[in-house]
């Protein structure tokens, strides 16, 4: 059996944050050389987080291909969407 190989480039969905927990909600959406962003939020420290006020997402995959980022689509105004 021979392996499917794609015709097309794939759309990559990258999850960077909000899985599974409140806050950090953002996702790439990239076809091509081309990325949206949905949402930017923050997360919330934990009880033994103590000092800290805020949790972001790790954007280096972001910041890194920068220059493919088309835009960006915020699904509503709460932190966990918006505060990063």
């Amino acid at each position: 059996m021979t392996k499917p190989t794609l015709k097309s480039p794939a759309l990559k969905i990258i999850p960077l944050g909000g899985l599974h927990e409140i806050g950090k909600n953002t996702c790439i959406f990239e076809y091509n050389d081309e990325m949206i962003l949905l949402d930017a939020g923050i997360g919330f420290p934990t009880d033994g987080m103590h000092g800290v006020n805020v949790v972001l997402p790790d954007m280096t995959y972001v910041i890194e291909n920068r220059h493919k980022i088309k835009g960006m689509i915020v699904t509503h105004g709460h932190e966990d969407h918006i505060g990063g």
